[in-house]
Protein backbone atom coordinates (compact mmCIF):
# COMPACT_ATOMS: atom_id res chain seq x y z
CA UNK A 1 0.00 0.00 0.00
CA UNK A 2 1.40 3.40 -0.95
CA UNK A 3 1.52 6.39 1.30
CA UNK A 4 -1.39 8.74 1.77
CA UNK A 5 0.38 11.27 -0.46
CA UNK A 6 0.70 8.74 -3.25
CA UNK A 7 -2.95 7.82 -2.93
CA UNK A 8 -4.14 11.41 -3.14
CA UNK A 9 -1.85 12.33 -6.00
CA UNK A 10 -3.14 9.52 -8.15
CA UNK A 11 0.34 8.86 -9.60
CA UNK A 12 1.72 5.44 -10.35
CA UNK A 13 0.65 2.66 -12.67
CA UNK A 14 -0.70 0.56 -9.84
CA UNK A 15 -2.43 3.18 -7.75
CA UNK A 16 -4.00 1.31 -4.80
CA UNK A 17 -6.83 3.84 -4.53
CA UNK A 18 -8.03 2.87 -8.02
CA UNK A 19 -8.46 -0.74 -6.94
CA UNK A 20 -10.19 0.34 -3.74
CA UNK A 21 -12.68 2.41 -5.72
CA UNK A 22 -13.34 -0.47 -8.14
CA UNK A 23 -13.91 -3.08 -5.43
CA UNK A 24 -16.05 -0.79 -3.30
CA UNK A 25 -17.93 0.23 -6.44
CA UNK A 26 -18.68 -3.42 -7.24
CA UNK A 27 -20.40 -3.74 -3.88
CA UNK A 28 -22.36 -0.57 -4.62
CA UNK A 29 -23.31 -2.06 -7.99
CA UNK A 30 -24.69 -5.19 -6.30
CA UNK A 31 -26.66 -3.12 -3.79
CA UNK A 32 -27.96 -0.78 -6.49
CA UNK A 33 -29.12 -3.68 -8.64
CA UNK A 34 -30.96 -5.25 -5.71
CA UNK A 35 -32.57 -1.99 -4.57
CA UNK A 36 -33.77 -0.71 -7.92
CA UNK A 37 -34.49 -4.07 -9.56
CA UNK A 38 -36.90 -4.88 -6.73
CA UNK A 39 -39.00 -1.89 -7.78
CA UNK A 40 -39.21 -3.03 -11.38
CA UNK A 41 -40.11 -6.55 -10.20
CA UNK A 42 -43.18 -5.39 -8.28
CA UNK A 43 -45.68 -6.46 -11.00
CA UNK A 44 -44.10 -9.93 -11.22
CA UNK A 45 -44.17 -10.38 -7.44
CA UNK A 46 -47.81 -9.26 -7.43
CA UNK A 47 -48.69 -11.89 -10.03
CA UNK A 48 -46.77 -14.68 -8.28
CA UNK A 49 -48.38 -14.15 -4.87
CA UNK A 50 -51.81 -12.91 -6.08
CA UNK A 51 -51.35 -9.39 -4.68
CA UNK A 52 -52.32 -5.98 -5.99
CA UNK A 53 -49.44 -3.89 -7.32
CA UNK A 54 -49.54 -1.49 -4.33
CA UNK A 55 -49.53 -4.51 -1.96
CA UNK A 56 -46.54 -6.03 -3.77
CA UNK A 57 -44.86 -2.63 -3.41
CA UNK A 58 -44.34 -3.54 0.25
CA UNK A 59 -41.28 -5.50 -0.91
CA UNK A 60 -39.75 -2.08 -1.60
CA UNK A 61 -41.10 -0.58 1.62
CA UNK A 62 -39.76 -3.37 3.87
CA UNK A 63 -36.31 -3.13 2.28
CA UNK A 64 -36.34 0.61 2.90
CA UNK A 65 -37.38 0.08 6.51
CA UNK A 66 -34.45 -2.31 6.94
CA UNK A 67 -32.06 0.35 5.69
CA UNK A 68 -33.57 2.99 7.97
CA UNK A 69 -33.20 0.81 11.05
CA UNK A 70 -29.96 -0.92 10.18
CA UNK A 71 -27.91 2.10 9.06
CA UNK A 72 -27.67 3.93 12.42
CA UNK A 73 -27.54 0.75 14.52
CA UNK A 74 -24.66 -0.78 12.54
CA UNK A 75 -22.87 2.57 12.28
CA UNK A 76 -22.92 2.93 16.07
CA UNK A 77 -22.02 -0.72 16.64
CA UNK A 78 -19.02 -0.38 14.30
CA UNK A 79 -17.69 2.78 15.99
CA UNK A 80 -14.05 2.15 16.85
CA UNK A 81 -13.88 -0.93 14.61
CA UNK A 82 -11.82 -1.42 11.45
CA UNK A 83 -13.51 -0.09 8.32
CA UNK A 84 -12.26 -3.10 6.37
CA UNK A 85 -14.10 -5.45 8.73
CA UNK A 86 -17.30 -3.39 8.49
CA UNK A 87 -17.25 -3.49 4.70
CA UNK A 88 -16.74 -7.27 4.65
CA UNK A 89 -19.36 -8.01 7.31
CA UNK A 90 -22.05 -5.84 5.73
CA UNK A 91 -21.53 -7.32 2.27
CA UNK A 92 -21.59 -10.87 3.67
CA UNK A 93 -24.91 -10.13 5.38
CA UNK A 94 -26.19 -8.66 2.11
CA UNK A 95 -25.32 -11.91 0.35
CA UNK A 96 -27.35 -13.89 2.88
CA UNK A 97 -30.37 -11.60 2.62
CA UNK A 98 -30.58 -11.87 -1.16
CA UNK A 99 -30.13 -15.62 -1.08
CA UNK A 100 -33.05 -15.92 1.34
CA UNK A 101 -35.15 -13.59 -0.83
CA UNK A 102 -34.58 -15.83 -3.84
CA UNK A 103 -35.99 -18.78 -1.89
CA UNK A 104 -38.94 -16.99 -0.22
CA UNK A 105 -41.94 -19.39 -0.17
CA UNK A 106 -44.61 -16.70 0.28
CA UNK A 107 -45.16 -12.95 0.34
CA UNK A 108 -44.75 -12.61 4.12
CA UNK A 109 -41.35 -14.32 4.02
CA UNK A 110 -40.30 -12.19 1.07
CA UNK A 111 -41.20 -9.01 2.97
CA UNK A 112 -39.19 -10.23 5.98
CA UNK A 113 -36.16 -11.22 3.91
CA UNK A 114 -36.18 -7.87 2.08
CA UNK A 115 -36.19 -6.16 5.48
CA UNK A 116 -33.16 -8.22 6.57
CA UNK A 117 -31.38 -7.49 3.27
CA UNK A 118 -31.80 -3.77 3.81
CA UNK A 119 -30.15 -3.74 7.25
CA UNK A 120 -26.48 -3.52 6.06
CA UNK A 121 -27.16 -1.20 3.10
CA UNK A 122 -26.55 2.15 4.81
CA UNK A 123 -23.58 1.00 6.87
CA UNK A 124 -21.82 -0.25 3.74
CA UNK A 125 -22.27 3.06 1.93
CA UNK A 126 -21.34 5.22 4.91
CA UNK A 127 -18.12 3.29 5.48
CA UNK A 128 -17.34 3.22 1.76
CA UNK A 129 -17.92 7.00 1.52
CA UNK A 130 -15.54 7.68 4.41
CA UNK A 131 -12.85 5.48 2.88
CA UNK A 132 -13.31 7.13 -0.53
CA UNK A 133 -13.14 10.64 0.93
CA UNK A 134 -9.87 9.74 2.68
CA UNK A 135 -8.22 8.84 -0.65
CA UNK A 136 -8.41 12.33 -2.19
CA UNK A 137 -7.67 15.96 -1.36
CA UNK A 138 -10.36 17.86 0.61
CA UNK A 139 -11.55 19.86 -2.39
CA UNK A 140 -12.30 16.61 -4.28
CA UNK A 141 -14.23 14.75 -1.59
CA UNK A 142 -17.68 15.32 -3.10
CA UNK A 143 -16.39 13.78 -6.32
CA UNK A 144 -14.96 10.85 -4.37
CA UNK A 145 -18.30 10.22 -2.68
CA UNK A 146 -19.89 10.52 -6.11
CA UNK A 147 -17.60 7.75 -7.40
CA UNK A 148 -18.96 5.43 -4.73
CA UNK A 149 -22.51 6.29 -5.78
CA UNK A 150 -21.60 5.73 -9.44
CA UNK A 151 -21.31 2.04 -8.60
CA UNK A 152 -24.94 2.18 -7.52
CA UNK A 153 -26.13 4.33 -10.41
CA UNK A 154 -24.35 2.21 -13.02
CA UNK A 155 -26.46 -0.67 -11.76
CA UNK A 156 -29.52 1.17 -13.03
CA UNK A 157 -28.00 1.20 -16.54
CA UNK A 158 -26.81 -2.40 -16.75
CA UNK A 159 -27.89 -4.39 -13.69
CA UNK A 160 -31.54 -3.35 -13.40
CA UNK A 161 -32.56 -3.64 -17.09
CA UNK A 162 -30.79 -7.00 -17.31
CA UNK A 163 -32.48 -8.12 -14.10
CA UNK A 164 -35.87 -7.07 -15.45
CA UNK A 165 -35.25 -8.93 -18.69
CA UNK A 166 -34.14 -12.10 -16.88
CA UNK A 167 -37.15 -11.84 -14.57
CA UNK A 168 -39.52 -11.71 -17.56
CA UNK A 169 -37.87 -14.81 -18.98
CA UNK A 170 -37.12 -16.91 -15.88
CA UNK A 171 -38.97 -15.29 -12.98
CA UNK A 172 -37.98 -12.80 -10.28
CA UNK A 173 -36.23 -15.38 -8.07
CA UNK A 174 -33.27 -15.68 -10.41
CA UNK A 175 -32.61 -11.96 -9.99
CA UNK A 176 -32.10 -12.19 -6.24
CA UNK A 177 -30.05 -15.36 -6.71
CA UNK A 178 -27.66 -13.65 -9.12
CA UNK A 179 -27.38 -10.61 -6.85
CA UNK A 180 -26.47 -12.93 -3.97
CA UNK A 181 -23.73 -14.44 -6.16
CA UNK A 182 -22.36 -11.01 -7.06
CA UNK A 183 -22.45 -9.93 -3.42
CA UNK A 184 -20.56 -13.07 -2.43
CA UNK A 185 -17.87 -12.30 -5.03
CA UNK A 186 -17.59 -8.76 -3.67
CA UNK A 187 -17.21 -10.09 -0.13
CA UNK A 188 -14.27 -12.24 -1.24
CA UNK A 189 -12.64 -9.34 -3.12
CA UNK A 190 -12.96 -7.10 -0.07
CA UNK A 191 -11.39 -9.77 2.14
CA UNK A 192 -8.65 -10.53 -0.38
CA UNK A 193 -7.61 -7.09 -1.60
CA UNK A 194 -8.62 -4.37 0.87
CA UNK A 195 -5.44 -3.90 2.94
CA UNK A 196 -5.57 -3.92 6.73
CA UNK A 197 -3.77 -0.57 6.85
CA UNK A 198 -6.45 1.17 4.76
CA UNK A 199 -8.41 2.13 7.86
CA UNK A 200 -9.12 5.70 8.96
CA UNK A 201 -8.75 7.18 12.42
CA UNK A 202 -11.67 5.82 14.44
CA UNK A 203 -14.25 7.82 16.33
CA UNK A 204 -15.84 6.79 19.59
CA UNK A 205 -19.48 5.94 20.12
CA UNK A 206 -19.96 9.21 22.02
CA UNK A 207 -18.48 11.25 19.16
CA UNK A 208 -20.75 9.54 16.65
CA UNK A 209 -23.88 10.17 18.72
CA UNK A 210 -23.05 13.87 18.80
CA UNK A 211 -24.09 14.03 15.16
CA UNK A 212 -27.71 13.66 16.30
CA UNK A 213 -27.39 16.86 18.36
CA UNK A 214 -26.46 18.88 15.28
CA UNK A 215 -29.69 20.55 14.09
CA UNK A 216 -28.16 21.33 10.72
CA UNK A 217 -27.40 17.65 10.13
CA UNK A 218 -31.02 16.81 10.91
CA UNK A 219 -32.27 19.46 8.48
CA UNK A 220 -30.07 18.18 5.65
CA UNK A 221 -31.24 14.63 6.37
CA UNK A 222 -34.85 15.83 6.07
CA UNK A 223 -34.07 17.47 2.72
CA UNK A 224 -32.60 14.22 1.43
CA UNK A 225 -35.36 12.01 2.82
CA UNK A 226 -38.22 14.06 1.41
CA UNK A 227 -36.56 15.14 -1.82
CA UNK A 228 -35.45 11.66 -2.84
CA UNK A 229 -39.00 10.38 -2.28
CA UNK A 230 -39.95 12.25 -5.45
CA UNK A 231 -37.85 9.93 -7.59
CA UNK A 232 -38.98 6.72 -5.89
CA UNK A 233 -42.65 7.72 -6.09
CA UNK A 234 -42.46 7.60 -9.89
CA UNK A 235 -39.87 4.86 -10.37
CA UNK A 236 -41.65 2.24 -8.28
CA UNK A 237 -44.75 2.28 -10.49
CA UNK A 238 -42.98 2.95 -13.79
CA UNK A 239 -43.35 -0.57 -15.19
CA UNK A 240 -47.08 -0.62 -14.40
CA UNK A 241 -47.59 2.88 -15.85
CA UNK A 242 -45.90 1.85 -19.09
CA UNK A 243 -48.45 -0.94 -19.43
CA UNK A 244 -51.59 0.87 -18.23
CA UNK A 245 -50.99 4.41 -19.53
CA UNK A 246 -48.27 4.41 -22.17
CA UNK A 247 -49.56 1.08 -23.60
CA UNK A 248 -45.98 0.14 -24.45
CA UNK A 249 -44.88 -3.39 -25.18
CA UNK A 250 -43.20 -4.97 -22.11
CA UNK A 251 -40.01 -5.34 -24.16
CA UNK A 252 -39.54 -1.57 -23.89
CA UNK A 253 -39.45 -1.64 -20.10
CA UNK A 254 -35.72 -2.53 -19.85
CA UNK A 255 -34.94 0.28 -22.31
CA UNK A 256 -36.79 2.91 -20.25
CA UNK A 257 -35.16 1.59 -17.08
CA UNK A 258 -31.76 1.94 -18.76
CA UNK A 259 -32.58 5.53 -19.77
CA UNK A 260 -33.45 6.26 -16.15
CA UNK A 261 -30.13 4.73 -15.13
CA UNK A 262 -28.19 6.82 -17.64
CA UNK A 263 -29.85 9.94 -16.29
CA UNK A 264 -29.11 8.91 -12.71
CA UNK A 265 -25.46 8.19 -13.50
CA UNK A 266 -24.89 11.40 -15.44
CA UNK A 267 -26.76 13.42 -12.82
CA UNK A 268 -24.71 11.91 -9.99
CA UNK A 269 -21.43 12.54 -11.80
CA UNK A 270 -22.27 16.15 -12.70
CA UNK A 271 -23.77 17.00 -9.30
CA UNK A 272 -20.84 15.57 -7.34
CA UNK A 273 -18.35 17.58 -9.39
CA UNK A 274 -20.43 20.76 -9.13
CA UNK A 275 -20.72 20.22 -5.37
CA UNK A 276 -16.92 20.43 -5.10
CA UNK A 277 -17.31 24.07 -6.19
CA UNK A 278 -20.78 25.24 -5.04
CA UNK A 279 -22.45 22.74 -2.77
CA UNK A 280 -25.52 24.75 -1.71
CA UNK A 281 -26.22 25.95 -5.25
CA UNK A 282 -25.98 22.38 -6.53
CA UNK A 283 -28.34 21.10 -3.84
CA UNK A 284 -30.97 23.71 -4.67
CA UNK A 285 -30.63 23.16 -8.41
CA UNK A 286 -31.10 19.40 -8.25
CA UNK A 287 -34.23 19.82 -6.10
CA UNK A 288 -35.69 22.17 -8.72
CA UNK A 289 -34.88 19.62 -11.43
CA UNK A 290 -36.77 16.96 -9.47
CA UNK A 291 -39.82 19.19 -9.06
CA UNK A 292 -40.02 20.17 -12.73
CA UNK A 293 -39.38 16.69 -14.17
CA UNK A 294 -41.97 14.97 -11.95
CA UNK A 295 -44.53 17.71 -12.63
CA UNK A 296 -44.18 16.95 -16.36
CA UNK A 297 -44.47 13.19 -15.84
CA UNK A 298 -48.30 12.88 -16.12
CA UNK A 299 -48.19 14.51 -19.56
CA UNK A 300 -45.01 12.78 -20.75
CA UNK A 301 -46.16 9.28 -19.71
CA UNK A 302 -48.79 9.07 -22.47
CA UNK A 303 -46.22 8.55 -25.21
CA UNK A 304 -43.04 6.49 -25.20
CA UNK A 305 -40.55 9.09 -26.51
CA UNK A 306 -41.61 11.94 -24.17
CA UNK A 307 -41.65 9.38 -21.35
CA UNK A 308 -38.06 8.41 -22.08
CA UNK A 309 -36.92 12.04 -22.13
CA UNK A 310 -38.69 12.88 -18.86
CA UNK A 311 -37.48 9.71 -17.15
CA UNK A 312 -33.91 10.71 -18.04
CA UNK A 313 -34.30 13.99 -16.13
CA UNK A 314 -36.12 12.32 -13.22
CA UNK A 315 -33.16 9.96 -13.01
CA UNK A 316 -30.72 12.90 -13.17
CA UNK A 317 -32.42 14.42 -10.14
CA UNK A 318 -31.13 11.40 -8.22
CA UNK A 319 -27.78 13.20 -8.08
CA UNK A 320 -29.31 14.57 -4.88
CA UNK A 321 -28.02 11.53 -2.97
CA UNK A 322 -24.33 12.22 -3.60
CA UNK A 323 -24.74 15.93 -2.83
CA UNK A 324 -26.54 15.29 0.46
CA UNK A 325 -23.90 12.74 1.55
CA UNK A 326 -21.06 15.12 0.73
CA UNK A 327 -22.88 17.97 2.46
CA UNK A 328 -23.17 15.88 5.62
CA UNK A 329 -19.45 15.11 5.53
CA UNK A 330 -18.92 18.87 5.41
CA UNK A 331 -20.99 19.76 8.47
CA UNK A 332 -21.10 16.64 10.70
CA UNK A 333 -17.72 17.23 12.37
CA UNK A 334 -16.87 14.19 14.53
CA UNK A 335 -19.99 12.14 13.79
CA UNK A 336 -19.36 11.66 10.07
CA UNK A 337 -19.92 7.88 10.01
CA UNK A 338 -23.31 8.06 11.71
CA UNK A 339 -24.34 11.15 9.73
CA UNK A 340 -23.65 9.52 6.35
CA UNK A 341 -25.26 6.28 7.53
CA UNK A 342 -28.33 8.26 8.50
CA UNK A 343 -28.36 9.79 5.02
CA UNK A 344 -29.06 6.32 3.68
CA UNK A 345 -31.78 5.92 6.27
CA UNK A 346 -33.18 9.19 4.94
CA UNK A 347 -32.93 8.03 1.33
CA UNK A 348 -34.76 4.86 2.20
CA UNK A 349 -37.39 6.69 4.18
CA UNK A 350 -37.82 8.30 0.77
CA UNK A 351 -37.84 4.80 -0.71
CA UNK A 352 -40.76 3.95 1.57
CA UNK A 353 -42.45 7.37 1.61
CA UNK A 354 -42.57 7.82 -2.16
CA UNK A 355 -44.15 4.44 -3.05
CA UNK A 356 -46.52 4.68 -0.08
CA UNK A 357 -47.83 8.13 -1.00
CA UNK A 358 -47.94 7.19 -4.67
CA UNK A 359 -49.86 4.02 -3.82
CA UNK A 360 -52.35 6.04 -1.76
CA UNK A 361 -52.95 8.35 -4.72
CA UNK A 362 -53.47 5.41 -7.08
CA UNK A 363 -55.82 3.49 -4.78
CA UNK A 364 -57.78 6.71 -4.11
CA UNK A 365 -58.73 6.72 -7.78
CA UNK A 366 -56.48 9.59 -8.87
CA UNK A 367 -54.94 7.47 -11.63
CA UNK A 368 -51.53 6.00 -12.30
CA UNK A 369 -49.98 9.29 -13.42
CA UNK A 370 -50.87 10.99 -10.13
CA UNK A 371 -47.52 9.74 -8.83
CA UNK A 372 -45.95 12.57 -10.80
CA UNK A 373 -47.88 15.23 -8.87
CA UNK A 374 -47.08 13.49 -5.58
CA UNK A 375 -43.41 13.44 -6.53
CA UNK A 376 -43.50 17.13 -7.42
CA UNK A 377 -45.04 17.96 -4.04
CA UNK A 378 -42.23 16.07 -2.29
CA UNK A 379 -39.53 17.92 -4.26
CA UNK A 380 -41.12 21.29 -3.50
CA UNK A 381 -41.33 20.43 0.20
CA UNK A 382 -37.64 19.54 0.22
CA UNK A 383 -36.88 22.75 -1.65
CA UNK A 384 -38.67 24.73 1.07
CA UNK A 385 -36.50 23.04 3.71
CA UNK A 386 -33.45 23.85 1.60
CA UNK A 387 -34.27 27.57 1.75
CA UNK A 388 -34.68 27.29 5.51
CA UNK A 389 -31.20 25.72 5.72
CA UNK A 390 -29.78 28.29 3.31
CA UNK A 391 -30.93 31.33 5.25
CA UNK A 392 -30.56 29.94 8.77
CA UNK A 393 -26.91 28.86 8.48
CA UNK A 394 -23.72 30.09 6.91
CA UNK A 395 -23.75 27.48 4.17
CA UNK A 396 -20.73 25.42 3.15
CA UNK A 397 -19.91 25.96 -0.51
CA UNK A 398 -17.03 23.55 -1.04
CA UNK A 399 -15.75 20.28 0.33
CA UNK A 400 -12.43 21.99 1.04
CA UNK A 401 -14.11 23.42 4.13
CA UNK A 402 -14.62 19.95 5.51
CA UNK A 403 -12.98 19.22 8.82
CA UNK A 404 -10.36 16.50 8.32
CA UNK A 405 -11.38 13.06 9.49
Amino acid sequence: MSTETDQKSGHGSANPSTWLFLIIGLGAFAIGTAEFAAMSLVPLVAHRFALSVPQAGWTVVFYALGVCIGAPIIALASAGRAHRSTLIATMLFYTLGNALSAAAPNAICLFLFRFLTGLPHGAYFSTASLVAASLVAPEKRASAVGRVFLGLTSATIAGVPLANLLAQISGWRIVFGLIATLSCLTTWLLWRFIPHNADLPQTSLREEVRALRNKRVCLILAIGGIGFGSLFCVYTYLASIMTAVTHADPSFTPLILAIFGIGLTIGTSICSHLADRKMSTTLGGVLILGAVSTALFPLASRSLIPLGIDIFFIGASGGLSAVVSAYLLSVARKGKNLAVALSHSAFNIANALGPWLGGLAITAGMGWTSVGWVGCALSLTALGLFFVELFQYNHVDTCAEMEPS
